[in-house]
């Protein structure tokens, strides 16, 4: 249907007459409710939405501790558009953010990590494109890189394909040269961009974005998501295994992020209408077990983080074996072995078997998996 016909006036059996809305807007989280801003302006714009340490890799591969901070900024200029179905960050967004609030939650951030003691390596995430400056001032984005280039801190801040512009690559790569700049690609993949993901850029631009880093001798990293909406578990296991061996000869790093529900969004809505489950941990060691060989012989490494990894609105199996698997996919993510994945078996590997095979081989084109954690008696109710 065309843009045109969406918004003519409809009556009788077509509408009451009132001016038609866009579908898009009876889609699209509803961001600009009341109750959604309230809880914004709630936010203290001088803190930080959440700091934290983990174990990570240096480019080198050397083992070192890695602070990541979650900067609370105005949100990403294609959530102000558009926004990506699955991406609940603006619930952690304020719209009045300035300058002065950033430089106060970076000062926290050291606060809180002592400094970043005994870190060589902060990623710095801000719901969006760190060097874009309509989201984030370029007096700040001046003061990180600089500071954490000055200091020999290794940096990761992350951006959307479409804002890696050449006068800002060569911008940052002059400011902290060799950083790693992390690309949400989320699917390699153009109509799986635009019909699951809504991500408002295409697999072209993406490339574009990698040869243009790599021109500024920039680090590469390449995040995809398993199992994207309207999607079924069996698909998702066989385009994302196919998406990491295409995209990891141009990365050096591949993150994929299985899909977590997220507060709010169309995914939260497809799953509390039961049209929508997480991704299997086991889909997510297949995956890794399919592609270790190859990506194993390439100069790039394989990241999994489960987010929420072991719960509902996270990638999770029966209950029983969820913590030992996903320990076992983080220590991967770190060790780069499959020994991590010797002797973990459970009976619910069956029902995932199954439900991969019906996948693959039945026209359901969503699913045709059950609930994992209630009775058959609870399925069959309406939600």
């Amino acid at each position: 249907m065309s843009h045109a016909l969406i918004m003519v006036p409809a009556s009788g059996l077509l509408g009451d007459g009132k001016k038609a809305i866009k579908i898009h807007h009876l889609v699209k989280a509803p961001e600009n409710t009341p109750h959604s801003i309230s809880r914004r302006e709630s936010w203290n714009a001088d803190k930080p939405a959440i700091v934290y340490k983990t174990p990570e890799n240096l480019p080198d591969g050397k083992p070192c501790m890695a602070a990541t901070v979650i900067l609370r900024t105005k949100g990403c200029v294609w959530w102000w558009k558009s926004g990506c179905t699955f991406c609940g960050y603006f619930n952690d967004v304020r719209d009045d953010v300035t300058s002065a609030n950033l430089f106060a939650q970076w000062e926290e951030a050291k606060r809180q990590t002592n400094d970043f003691d005994g870190c060589e390596m902060v990623k710095v995430y801000t719901s969006g494109t760190f060097f874009e400056d309509q989201e984030i001032p370029v007096d700040f984005q001046e003061s990180v890189l600089v500071e954490t280039f000055e200091r020999k801190i290794h940096l990761v801040v992350e951006a959307q394909a479409q804002l890696c512009y050449p006068e800002k690559i060569a911008w940052l790569a002059k400011k902290h040269p060799g950083c790693t700049i992390a690309l949400g690609l989320e699917a390699y993949d153009d109509t799986v961009l635009r019909f699951h993901v809504n991500k408002g850029f295409s697999t072209k631009q993406w490339h574009k974005a990698v040869d243009l880093l790599r021109q500024h001798h920039l680090r590469v990293k390449t995040y995809l998501i398993f199992k994207p909406p309207f999607m079924s578990e069996g698909d998702a296991l066989r385009h994302t295994t196919k998406w990491v061996m295409q995209v990891a000869p141009l990365s050096d790093e591949v993150s994929i992020n299985p899909m977590n529900i997220q507060r709010s969004t169309i995914v939260d809505r497809l799953f509390r209408n039961r049209e929508f489950r997480p991704p299997w941990l086991w889909s997510l060691v297949e995956m890794i077990e399919q592609t270790h060989s190859e990506i194993s012989q390439l100069d790039c490494r394989t990241i999994v983080h489960p987010t929420a990894g072991g719960r509902i609105r996270g990638a999770h199996n029966c209950g029983s074996c969820d913590e030992d698997i996903v320990a076992a996919i983080e220590r991967y993510s770190v060790s780069g072995s499959l020994e991590e994945f010797s002797g973990i078996d459970c009976s619910c590997k069956k029902v995932w078997s199954a439900e991969i095979f019906n996948d693959n081989n039945l026209p359901v084109s969503l699913g045709s998996g059950l609930d994992r954690r209630s009775t058959g008696t609870d399925t069959v109710r309406a939600p």
